[in-house]
């Protein structure tokens, strides 16, 4: 299937003519107002010792080879080398993967639809085992940040509370990015869609949800395209 649809319902990508603020953690992170974003969030196990430090690494050679002033450009880069690094772990499915119950998936996915309509619209996720990727667009004056921030925490009470167990479940920091237009925001999807297939995982170990409104505008994963 090409790429040949209207914008879904709600959709907000980067707009030119407004700002775009950037603030760094050990990622890169730009924000703009009302914009949608493209997500991903893991179990803090989810991400081997060797491969935190094998981050860390290229952290320290970047910075190395470019020190400031460093332009958007560089930026970019950095952060797509790391992402695509981290998406290729997090599908070997490291760690306690505790969304390989049932139970914790639906806290999860009740987590992410808890304020859908009154704070954030979604627009599709996957859970997977030890990670979740996710569109969302904040509503004005909210941060993603916080919105991610609260799903964590309230899988992190839940998931603690039937294991007998206390602490943080997830890695602080999620990765993100801006969605451009219609046709990235068309790739983000079938990404999401596509990704626990890819990973080569069995139907019982992943849950993927669309936006029924998205789908009555013609948006949905290629693979359910295909079998209709």
């Amino acid at each position: 299937m090409t790429f040949n649809l209207s914008a879904p319902p709600n959709f907000k990508g980067l707009n030119k003519y407004l700002p775009v603020r950037r603030y760094e953690r050990h990622l890169p992170h730009w924000r703009q107002d009302g914009a949608t974003y493209f997500a991903t969030f893991n179990l803090a196990d989810a991400m081997p010792a060797n491969k935190q430090r094998e981050i860390e690494s290229i952290r320290r050679d970047w910075e190395h080879k470019h020190p400031p002033p460093r332009d958007e450009k560089c930026w970019k880069e950095y952060a797509k080398r790391v992402h695509d690094l981290a998406e290729r772990v997090l599908d070997l499915g490291y760690g306690k993967c505790w969304f390989r119950n049932q139970g914790y998936v639906d806290e999860l996915q009740r987590a992410i639809l808890h304020f859908h309509g009154e704070r954030h619209e979604i627009g599709c996720h996957v859970i997977m085992a030890n990670h979740c990727h996710l569109v969302m667009r904040p509503f004005d004056k909210v941060e993603i940040e916080d919105e991610i921030g609260a799903i964590k925490r309230a899988t992190t009470r839940f998931i603690n509370q039937h294991e007998g167990s206390s602490g943080p479940l997830w890695s602080q920091e999620s990765y993100d990015r801006i969605i451009r237009d219609e046709e990235h925001l068309y790739r983000v999807v079938q990404y999401i869609g596509a990704n626990p297939i890819k990973a080569q995982l069995p139907p019982k170990e992943w849950h993927r949800w669309i936006n029924p409104e998205w789908e009555n505008a013609g948006w949905r994963f290629e693979d359910t395209v295909s079998q209709q």
